[in-house]
């Protein structure tokens, strides 16, 4: 297969998750389109296989309503586990809403019943020369694609049927998971000997403690919606049917409010957990991040205070 064919079916795989308009200017840059597949390329190996050839689908999906992009996985033969393919395409929707200023808030979601069943363990024992990570973990992507990346605006993952192993670690990377009342959580690649370097081990204990991380870790059970509720895994539990409508209405709820404090706030949030070495530099960085949305929002905010707006909790 020529070096043509190879780029060219990647390229219309960003396409097809970005739109053709935006295609030319992805992660923000002219050519970054290019540079991108070009990297995950060198990195991952080649970005074409024969089920792209024989069903030239879209691995994701995304579709924009308002200020929200939700991004769907769309293997859902496979139970949308992702593979290269699958995890350059997530990268590049997620590159693409963060340097999206008119977006808000994006919601992750997985098409045809299930969240996302980790990485393509077929594709790994078929071709198992072609997987090449990037050692250095600043750098982007992480094996299941968008895993190494720090949002500046919130991301919800609505999540049904199977969340597990790469799954898992994927629904982590959101703020929030409204979850479906059948859907399962659970590192079920404890099994077959595959670890979790894709946030996993990182964000499950700040998320629910580390001995409920352990407990997760370790036996790689499966975990159903009312227990991650009580471990604070899930934060909404919905309907079957119904994850990808109510997170897009939660995304609604939150992109009502003034962004510029609900960003810095989130922000604090992240910095006192992950990255402040005390209780005084994580303060001192509230602080700081706090008083610059004062005389934007907060003095705008106070004014209809005055005038009656939101009086007695009501939003």
């Amino acid at each position: 297969m020529s070096g043509q064919l190879l780029r060219s079916p990647a390229r219309l795989l960003f396409r097809g998750a970005l739109g053709s308009r935006r295609a030319a200017t992805a992660a923000g840059t002219p050519g970054g389109e290019e540079q991108l597949i070009t990297h995950f390329s060198q990195v991952y190996g080649p970005l074409v296989s024969s089920e792209w050839h024989r069903a030239g689908k879209k691995n994701v999906v995304t579709e924009r309503h308002g200020t929200i992009m939700t991004i769907g996985i769309n293997r859902p033969e496979a139970r949308n586990a992702v593979n290269q393919e699958t995890a350059a395409n997530l990268l590049q929707a997620f590159t693409s809403f963060e340097d999206d200023t008119s977006l808000t808030v994006a919601v992750l979601h997985g098409i045809g019943g299930n969240f996302c069943a980790g990485y393509d363990l077929k594709e790994l024992a078929h071709n198992p020369t072609s997987i090449k990570l990037e050692q250095d973990v600043t750098k982007c992507p992480g094996p299941m694609g968008p895993s190494r990346m720090k949002f500046s605006k919130p991301v919800i993952a609505a999540v049904s049927g199977y969340a597990v192993a790469g799954g898992l670690e994927l629904s982590l990377l959101a703020d929030l998971r409204v979850v479906e009342q059948s859907a399962i959580f659970g590192v079920f690649c404890r099994r077959f000997g595959v670890p979790l370097i894709d946030g996993g081990t990182v964000r499950l204990p700040r998320l629910i403690g580390l001995s409920r991380a352990l407990d997760l870790i370790l036996t790689g059970r499966p975990v159903g919606a009312q227990e991650a509720y009580e471990f604070g895994l899930a934060n909404r539990i919905v309907p079957n049917g119904q994850a990808l409508q109510s997170a897009v209405e939660l995304a609604n709820q939150i992109s009502a409010f003034p962004q510029q404090c609900m960003r810095g706030d989130r922000s604090s949030a992240y910095y006192s957990v992950f990255d402040a070495t005390s209780f005084t530099e994580a303060l001192q960085f509230e602080f700081d991040a706090g008083v610059q949305v004062i005389s934007k929002e907060s003095l705008p905010g106070a004014k209809k205070f005055s005038l009656g707006v939101g009086r007695g909790g009501k939003f």
